[in-house]
């Protein structure tokens, strides 16, 4: 009887300590809804709003604008936008521009936000490759973008420390200083630099998630349920009070057989 009691409480301690170490790995990723109010740059008159939902590596985005330029070479305006990572995590102040020509260039506000990490485009690519890719940009003075896409390391990153941007770029040259409408892009010199200077900007922030709390609405009370991390570690505390209670078993065997 004492042998078999010396072998049980082994196995048992074994138990428990594996249903404790297993109880983070079964911790799933939460979601997570980061959310912006988009500030006017460069005097745009703009304003936008956007949510980012990430679930894991995924993301959902909802970018709402308007205000901004409408047209351009008598076309719908152009706009292209991002969410710009691994600076400071802030929209430029007026004090960025640097050269004094009254408008503050991509590059000029790069030490605020950035550079791209994530091209918040219409349909496709949303690499920083597509970065400048005016057919998947938002078109005219106002519009929405609502997709999902894959996100990169990077961006997530940015994200959960609180330094990603999102910067919408597209300026109307006619709100622009002299120097500043005579100026050539600071990217794209082809292009004046209106056509890429950021209009509004927005720190992502972590925000309130817009998802339904608790069970389905079926009209029965919904019990709630305990974490089941929490329900192994409680089941391998009681494997190792049962364990202990074992060998103290054993212990007060053995002192009675001696006696």
């Amino acid at each position: 009887m004492n042998k078999t009691l010396r072998f049980l409480a082994v196995p048992t301690l074994a138990l428990g300590a594996l249903a404790l170490s297993g109880a983070p790995a079964m911790a799933a990723e939460a979601d997570q809804t980061y959310q912006a109010t988009l500030g006017q740059l460069n005097g745009s008159s703009g304003s936008g709003t956007v949510t980012l939902h990430v679930t894991g590596d995924q993301a959902h985005v909802v970018l709402n604008v308007s205000g901004l330029a409408q047209t351009f070479n008598d076309a719908p305006y152009p706009h292209v936008q991002h969410i710009h990572v691994g600076a400071k995590g802030q929209c430029p102040s007026p004090a960025a521009d640097g050269n004094g020509d009254g408008v503050i260039s991509t590059t000029e506000g790069g030490p605020a936000y950035g550079k791209i990490g994530t091209t918040l485009s219409t349909s496709g690519d949303t690499s920083p490759a597509a970065g400048l890719d005016l057919k998947v940009a938002g078109q005219g003075g106002a519009y929405t973008i609502d997709r999902s896409f894959p996100l990169n390391a990077e961006t997530k990153a940015a994200l959960q420390n609180g330094t990603a941007v999102v910067v919408v770029h597209g300026l109307d040259p006619a709100t622009l200083s002299a120097a500043g409408q005579a100026a050539k892009s600071d990217l794209v010199p082809s292009l004046p630099l209106a056509a890429t200077s950021p209009a509004l900007c927005g720190t992502l922030a972590v925000g309130q998630m817009n998802m339904p709390v608790g069970g389905a609405d079926t009209g029965v009370a919904q019990t709630p349920q305990k974490n089941d991390a929490g329900v192994l570690a409680l089941g391998g505390g009681l494997v190792l009070a049962a364990a202990a209670g074992g060998t103290y078993i054993v212990r007060r065997r053995r002192a009675a057989d001696a006696s």
